[in-house]
């Protein structure tokens, strides 16, 4: 405990550090304030009395609604949270790939990635303003009775579209800012924050629920509670795990001195993608409920598979989507190519490997063996809220058994929690684990 509160103040007496640790604070309550914020011509009041707040807490729509932080089953400014951002940055990812312009631009550096971004942005307002039209549909469905009579059907429809398109404007720039003036990672913080607000309600919930006459009492709720802590476990040993590649380097004597002749290792994570293939999927789950009107008992066959995250249809596509995303992802990040000319330039060589085209050849290979077992967790991982929910598990702490939520809680917290070691480490100060690493989470600077 005296550690913890040393390592507190030495935080808090980083003056860059704390500036951007109270502007993110800042920006995250500037977002969940907006999250209560309802849409004009909504009478907050009365929308909690039909069908509209119970269909956006069950199914496909609850899960969009835990994106959303509560925004969505609350028809605030926020309602559609940062989702359709994520969509077109898939969109966009994928032309990439597929188109010549777009591998021109992802190859001109930053003047091709400001581009892109204003590609990505341009694409978001599309997207939003049909989400946003079918919010508008599925509002005027579920909960006719909460739109104030004197705003017509043509004028509320234009004005919640142009309040929701800039609602998520306004929170892709939050997301932006806490990038490059906060503590980083901007766009998963939001997710996280809002995730992570529906948690203390959701285990209040499971705890009431399983009190309840012939419900399974106290015990099964521990039992539950013991296997999310397993399952929590499971997920940072994932997120943590590497494979370590030795790489000798070979002595370099400069007058009196001599460099290298040190062995060093490449950790090669086995879930490098992050948390990004869980969501990618997600928002490509969210497409057809969208075409449906988020009216989750509409549609037949095959469209109405994705309104039910119990199925175990979409629940086997939601787990090919997201191990292909896993494969997709981390071929975008990760170039072995750019690592075994770095490793050359720094007469490194991997031992028992020639350098060069040989060298990228097994850093491939070894990647993409490490990471098909860790695509097919994390696939497993994404399916449990839909088998937590087959089981009589509250829908509300179903999203959080596993799967998209507690993946992004985990990953976004590891994450930020090196961010503030290496701001610690730079300036000598102890980080925030007995020995002063995260393990798994920094490769060796000569690599």
């Amino acid at each position: 405990m005296k550690k913890f509160i040393e390592t507190i103040k030495n935080i808090w007496s980083i003056e860059d550090l704390r500036n951007r640790i109270l502007t993110t604070l800042l920006l995250v309550l500037i977002y969940r304030v907006g999250s209560y914020i309802a849409l004009p011509g909504i009478d907050a009041n009365s929308l909690g009395m039909g069908e509209f707040a119970n269909k956006s807490e069950k199914g496909i729509l609850g899960l969009f609604n835990m994106f959303a932080g509560g925004s969505f089953s609350r028809a605030s400014i926020f309602a559609l949270g940062i989702m359709p951002y994520i969509s077109a940055s898939i969109a966009i990812q994928l032309l990439t790939i597929a188109v010549p312009y777009f591998q021109k631009l992802q190859k001109e550096g930053e003047s091709g990635r400001k581009k892109i971004n204003q590609y990505t942005r341009v694409l978001t307002v599309i997207v939003t303003g049909f989400q946003a039209s079918a919010y508008v549909a599925f509002l005027k469905q579920q909960s006719a009775g909460s739109i104030i009579p004197e705003y017509g059907a043509a004028f509320f429809w234009l004005t919640t579209t142009i309040v929701l398109t800039a609602g998520t404007l306004f929170v892709m720039w939050l997301g932006e800012k806490i990038t490059d003036k906060g503590i980083g990672n901007g766009t998963s913080i939001i997710i996280m924050v809002g995730i992570l607000a529906r948690l203390p309600q959701a285990i209040i919930q499971e705890f009431s629920s399983r009190n309840a006459q012939s419900n399974g009492g106290p015990m099964l709720f521990l039992i539950e509670l013991a296997v999310f802590v397993l399952i929590t476990i499971g997920l940072i040993l994932l997120v943590q795990g590497t494979r370590k590649i030795p790489v000798n380097y070979a002595k370099r004597i400069v007058g009196n001195k001599q460099f290298g002749g040190v062995r060093q290792f490449i950790p090669l994570k086995v879930n490098a993608a992050g948390v990004m293939p869980i969501i990618f999927a997600q928002a490509i789950m969210f497409i057809p409920a969208t075409a449906i009107g988020f009216a989750t008992d509409s549609g037949s066959g095959f469209i109405r598979i994705f309104s039910d995250h119990t199925n175990g249809w979409y629940n086997l596509i939601y787990a090919v989507l997201v191990i292909v995303f896993t494969y997709f992802y981390t071929a975008l990040i990760f170039n072995p190519t750019s690592m075994a000319d770095e490793m050359k330039r720094n007469n490194g060589f991997v031992p028992g490997v020639k350098p060069g085209k040989a060298t990228a050849d097994y850093i491939g290979a070894v990647m993409d063996r490490i990471t098909l077992p860790g695509a097919f967790f994390l696939a497993l991982v994404g399916i449990l809220p839909g088998v937590a929910a087959a089981v009589n598990i509250n829908s509300n702490f179903a999203t959080f058994f596993g799967g998209t939520s507690l993946l992004i809680m985990v990953g976004v917290i590891l994450d930020t929690l090196q961010q503030i070691e290496s701001q610690l480490l730079m300036r000598h100060y102890d980080g925030l684990m007995s020995t002063g690493r995260i393990k798994g989470r920094t490769a060796p600077a000569n690599v």
